[in-house]
């Protein structure tokens, strides 16, 4: 998915023959498909219209977010953000609960 430089590989536009492109992007097309219906159930799926599954060069798939207004990134942020933190509190209740003794 990446190049040497770790800046992701560009789309693939012209196929090349023993790549396996269709892999990579059914394997684009459950993140994708994955992260929209997250984002309709928050009812943000709209502002991001341009989110779809893609394949690069080199047969990884890729999911673009298209382009977006720099509020929405930010809004995909926090999104983030308040995710990890619902896990993390969520991991140290269940750690602090007492074990019960057999």
């Amino acid at each position: 998915m990446t190049d040497a430089r770790g800046v992701c590989a560009g789309s693939a536009t012209g196929l090349a023959p023993g790549v396996g492109y269709v892999g990579g992007w059914a394997d684009a097309k459950k993140g994708a498909d994955a992260l929209a219906e997250q984002l309709r159930s928050l009812d943000v799926g709209h502002l991001f219209a341009g989110l779809k599954a893609d394949v690069n060069v080199n047969g990884d798939g890729v999911v673009q977010l298209g382009q977006i207004r720099p509020a929405t990134a930010q809004l995909l942020a926090t999104l983030i953000m308040q995710g990890l933190t619902v896990e993390v509190l969520g991991r140290h209740a269940a750690e602090a609960m007492p074990h019960p003794t057999a």
